[in-house]
């Protein structure tokens, strides 16, 4: 490679992307990696944190692979990158035999430059056969924080990536990403990867253009249906503790003459994907849907994110939020909030988890999630203060510093 790394990705940028320019963090985070250093990067959602790794895969030499928790967030970045004539392929379990074969035998022949697995794919033996015959240049850990045992969504599987490493005959460039974690959980990550003399870069926290409010209410459809006759006519997703409530919520929605449709694990993979698909594709509907919703999910115009349960950690509460507004345009986070909501909470944390080390985790975080639900304070300062970025104690729109006129002048 040739010239200064900065004048290559600037290059690569324009080229395979069309872009004229990085957004805020994009060019530092491309360039280490580029540089061999390994880095944790803590982007917001809607950063444009897949760029970061993908624009230094394309300029080394050999296979980028990236480690990612869904199918359907490997799915949608290899096609896009297919779209711009790259090199890219993902591996799931909905695949023949035949088809995985085929390819791996791609990537074998150098026509796939991305390949996406999950992490339990690291673990079967075919694949680890594979990847001590094909060179890697670089290892790109997306969604991260599920690597750590303090954050809320532990995956056990990514615990493991770094027995799949060393088994390689060269160890490839290291990079993790994530868009939620707290200062205790980057320090996990970068522990449990052995990542040494890791980078941490952090994009930042804030969402200006997200006016964030919480609503204490026994009449929670009341509520609900009061905030979508405001918002009429736009888009937005609408978010339920469990698949039962989503069902419910879903059928009133419509009642009251809504375009909506739901999303939850209880769906066929079938209507999943078609759900997906038309709310991606058509302006104005409404998505129903449980926490199963989300990851990778690339539409920029949501104009509301309404939270009709309280999330069990303001990690998810962050993540999910942040899907609102991506085109930088004003959007609206209503949170509904009662006591039911701690008991759902637990009842599901008990359901799932029973170590009580994680039960002991998972009442900390709730106690965190209700103090903020609970607050009188700058609803923005402590979202921020919680992921350790420091803010003014008022920022003038959110719903606990702002009256109601002052909160239509933000909407214009």
């Amino acid at each position: 490679m040739l010239g200064r790394p900065q004048d290559e990705l600037r290059r690569a940028l324009k080229k395979y992307f069309g872009h004229d320019r990085f957004r805020p963090g994009q060019e530092e985070i491309a360039a280490g990696i580029l540089r061999g250093t390994p880095i944790l990067a803590v982007l917001p959602t809607g950063a444009g944190k897949s760029i970061c790794f993908q624009l230094p895969g394309l300029l080394l030499p050999h296979l980028t692979l990236v480690i990612s928790p869904l199918l359907s967030l490997m799915k949608d970045q290899a096609e896009h990158l297919a779209e711009r004539g790259i090199g890219a392929a993902f591996l799931g379990s909905h695949l023949s035999r035949w088809e995985q074969g085929r390819t791996l035998a791609r990537a074998r022949e150098g026509e796939i430059k991305f390949l996406y697995v999950s992490p339990e794919r690291l673990e079967q033996k075919d694949f680890i056969a594979f990847a001590k015959e094909v060179p890697l240049s670089l290892t790109a850990v997306d969604e991260a924080h599920c690597i750590s045992q303090w954050g809320p969504s532990f995956r056990p599987s990514y615990y493991r990536i770094p027995l799949f490493l060393e088994q390689l005959p060269v160890e490839p460039r290291l990079c993790a990403f994530t868009a939620s974690a707290t200062p205790r959980v980057r320090r996990d990550i970068i522990c449990r990867l052995g990542m040494k003399e890791a980078k941490i870069l952090v994009g930042g926290f804030d969402r200006p253009n997200l006016f964030l409010e919480v609503k204490e209410t026994e009449a929670k459809p009341r509520a609900l249906l009061d905030f979508l006759r405001a918002h009429r006519g736009e888009c937005g997703i609408i978010y339920c503790a469990t698949r039962l409530l989503t069902e419910e919520v879903c059928s009133f929605v419509k009642r009251q003459g809504f375009n909506a449709l739901r999303y939850h694990g209880g769906l066929t993979s079938e209507e999943r994907r078609l759900n997906q698909e038309r709310f991606i594709a058509e302006p104005a509907l409404l998505m129903v849907a449980t926490n199963a919703f989300g990851i990778g999910i690339d539409k920029s115009d949501v104009r509301f994110v309404l939270h009709y349960n309280m999330p069990a950690d303001l990690e998810s509460y962050y993540q999910e939020a942040g899907r609102a507004g991506r085109d930088g345009l004003p959007a609206r986070c209503l949170l509904l909030f009662n006591e039911e909501d701690v008991r759902i909470n637990r009842y599901l944390a008990a359901k799932n988890s029973a170590a009580p080390r994680l039960r002991a985790q998972g009442e900390e975080l709730l106690a965190k999630m209700l103090g903020y639900c609970r607050s009188k304070a700058c609803l923005r300062h402590s979202l921020l203060a919680y992921f350790g970025e420091e803010s003014p104690f008022r920022c003038g729109n959110c719903g606990n510093c702002c009256t109601a006129s002052l909160w239509e002048n933000f909407f214009g």
